[in-house]
């Protein structure tokens, strides 16, 4: 089965909000269990998000849900912009032991 590995990026998050956005929004993915090793860091100027899953090819599924959990998890509204950083197939042979 193919998987991807999907880093997407969200620009213009104001700073106060970035740490507790980040850490809402990995929590919130535990409840999308289609997505897999998900992790919302925050960097100081953007929130980076990585996830795997075996459908997504160019990122644009995961982007639509970034999206939904930025406004779910971040109460002010802001103007960001949210881009695919990468989409990265994931050999499988490559993670057999």
């Amino acid at each position: 089965m193919v998987r991807y590995n999907i880093v997407l990026e969200c620009s213009g998050v104001p700073p106060e909000a970035g740490v507790a956005g980040a850490k809402d929004i990995t929590e919130a993915f535990i409840r999308r269990p289609w997505h897999q090793n998900v992790i919302c860091t925050w960097d100081g100027a953007r929130l980076t998000l990585t996830a795997e899953n075996d459908y997504d090819g160019r990122g644009l599924a995961l982007m639509d849900e970034f999206s939904d959990e930025i406004s779910a998890c971040i109460s002010n509204g802001f103007g960001g912009d949210i881009k695919v950083v990468s989409t990265t197939e994931i050999n499988p042979e490559s993670q057999q032991s």
